[in-house]
């Protein structure tokens, strides 16, 4: 019957789709790989692999780079992915700053620009610088819009699932009339993704960092807020309402300062970077008027500063709690720091290792490994970067249709 048929045909292109998808994916992990070996790890018909290898090397993403290693009779053709077939946009915007990197689509920096900006307070001013830098790296490396991919946004805000260009008007309220989706969807013309600022570095540790052995991770970002990220199995758990890892609003001082969340003692209030930087000027008595730094705490502490070092005590001791916590609840393997401040280095692992130890079940604390970032200040937007990367790579479609080499 027809309906019988019709069923059949979405079936069977759905089929090739997915098989598309899982042939590309394994083809970008392995770097290099043979249609042999191919066929023999996918279980698919060596015609299927070649016919569905001959339309991606249509596309541009992958091609033949000649003959690998005989392991008897004739040499295989190895095929390759082409990591620098389209281009990413990732954005950070982050509660002062806005970044913007242009990536390649192994999560290499191309272009980067950086500037200082009141994101919490201004959303008609940063979508403007947004969409500045974002032209910026892009004129940088004279890349045409129809080899992006698409852009990825990194937001200090919970997202929810249903408005995922909604900033939180409780957390950030000046942007509850703005849609960041919508906004550059509209100025770029490309696909955009948005995610928390957190979560993001934690997606850009699992690809690029820590995490690139494929281990369960948590992501802490420390700066003006208190955020976590958190992979598991490979993926970002993002909960119902996508305010898994909220920890900024973690109270762990229940006579501590106001939040303005109206809870009392939550740890941005005690940790987050305008307290720390609070602490900071009382501890060192300090007379003049000009606003100390986070760059500042830091050289500080490293320079052995009393009054730095007693600030990023206090800092490990109440990120401690909230470790402690989620080492308690998911055991992840391991717990990676990000934010200005974390490259203390052991200056706070020490302090915050301790703190920990007397909280966490003894084998949640044995089993993890307490980390700094190594990825730098470009991490987050990278991971903006990547998840537009990762929803490409398992949904080959999204995918320009014509190939960079084309004329601008």
């Amino acid at each position: 019957m027809r309906v019988g048929t019709a069923v059949t045909t979405v079936d069977a292109a759905g089929m090739r789709a997915q098989n598309s998808s899982l042939l590309l994916n394994m083809i970008w992990r392995e770097r290099q790989i043979s249609r042999a070996e191919i066929a023999r790890r996918t279980e698919l018909s060596p015609s299927t692999v070649s016919a569905i290898v001959a339309d991606l090397e249509r596309s541009g993403l992958v091609r033949s780079i000649g003959a690998g290693v005989s392991r008897g009779g004739r040499r295989p053709t190895l095929i390759g992915f082409c990591d620098d077939a389209f281009s990413i946009i990732g954005v950070e915007m982050g509660a002062s700053h806005v970044t913007a990197v242009l990536t390649d689509l192994r999560g290499r920096v191309r272009a980067n620009r950086s500037e200082d900006h009141a994101v919490r307070e201004d959303p008609k001013g940063t979508l403007q610088k947004v969409r500045e830098l974002v032209q910026e790296v892009l004129d940088a490396e004279r890349v045409p819009r129809r080899s992006v991919v698409g852009m990825g946004i990194a937001v200090p805000s919970p997202v929810h699932p249903a408005s995922p260009g909604k900033l939180s008007p409780l957390l950030v309220p000046a942007w509850r009339d703005y849609d960041v989706q919508e906004s550059m969807r509209g100025a770029f013309g490309l696909p955009v993704l948005v995610d928390n600022d957190a979560n993001l570095g934690a997606l850009s540790e699992c690809y690029w960092g820590a995490g690139i052995n494929g281990e369960d991770l948590a992501y802490i970002k420390l700066a003006t807020g208190i955020g976590s990220g958190h992979i598991i199995h490979g993926d970002v758990y993002r909960g119902a309402g996508g305010t898994a890892g909220e920890i900024s609003h973690m109270a762990v001082d229940s006579s501590g300062p106001q939040c303005v969340c109206g809870l009392r003692g939550c740890l941005v209030t005690l940790i987050g970077s305008a307290a720390l930087l609070e602490r900071a000027r009382q501890l060192m008595d300090r007379k003049d008027s000009r606003l100390l730094t986070v760059r500042e705490l830091v050289e500080g502490a490293r320079a052995g500063e009393s009054a730095a070092r007693q600030v990023i005590d206090g800092l490990g001791h109440y990120l401690g709690i909230a470790v402690a916590g989620l080492l308690n609840l998911l055991n992840p393997a391991i717990v990676v720091l990000g934010g200005e401040i974390s490259s203390v280095g052991d200056l706070l692992l020490d302090p915050l290792r301790a703190s920990v130890r007397k909280r966490a079940l003894s084998t949640s604390m044995a089993e993890t490994r307490i980390v700094t970032s190594a990825l730098g200040d470009r991490a987050i937007a990278v991971g903006a970067a990547t998840l537009v990367l990762q929803a490409a790579l398992r949904d080959r479609t999204l995918f320009p249709l014509q190939h960079i080499g084309k004329s601008a």
